[in-house]
C-alpha cells in the first residue's frame, strides 16, 4: 500500500506554510532543511511541535513544510496551523482537541496600514507650539 500523505495550508500574519504529513518517525523538514537548522530558538520549535503534543502523535508522522513570507515567529505560527489542519485530515478524532487548544483558528491579527498625515499607523508628527 502506498504511503498516504495529508496536506494542510497554514497562515499567520504574512506567512504561508504548505504542510505535508506522511507516516514516519517524526522528522520535521522546513524548506528542505532540518527544523533545528531552520529555527534558532527553542520556543519556535516548541510552537511547531505543539499539535503533536495535543493529539499524542509525537514521532508518528514525518512533516515536510514549504513556508514563505513574514518573519520567524509568523512562519512558526503558520506551520503550526498547517500541521493542525493536516492532522484533522489524517484523523477526524483530532479535531476536537486541536480546536480546544485553538490551533485550527486562523490568527486574524495583521500589521495595521500606515495612514496619510501620520508617520506610521498611529504615530502622529511631533507637535510643536511654535
Amino acid at each position: 500500500m502506498a504511503s498516504e500523505r495529508f496536506y494542510g495550508t497554514g497562515r499567520r500574519k504574512s506567512s504561508v506554510a504548505r504542510v505535508y504529513l506522511s507516516a514516519g518517525t517524526g522528522k520535521i523538514t522546513v524548506n528542505k532543511r532540518d527544523i533545528d537548522d531552520f529555527f534558532g530558538m527553542e520556543t519556535l520549535k516548541m510552537i511547531v511541535r505543539q499539535p503533536f503534543g495535543v493529539t499524542g502523535t509525537e514521532g508518528r508522522y514525518d512533516v515536510m513544510v514549504f513556508v514563505h513570507g513574514g518573519g520567524y515567529t509568523g512562519q512558526a505560527g503558520a506551520i503550526r496551523h498547517g500541521i493542525s489542519r493536516a492532522l484533522c485530515k489524517a484523523d477526524d478524532d483530532f479535531r476536537k482537541p486541536l480546536k480546544t487548544a485553538g490551533f485550527l483558528t486562523r490568527d486574524p491579527r495583521m500589521k495595521e496600514r500606515k495612514k496619510y498625515g501620520l508617520k506610521a499607523a498611529r504615530r502622529a508628527p511631533q507637535f510643536s507650539k511654535r
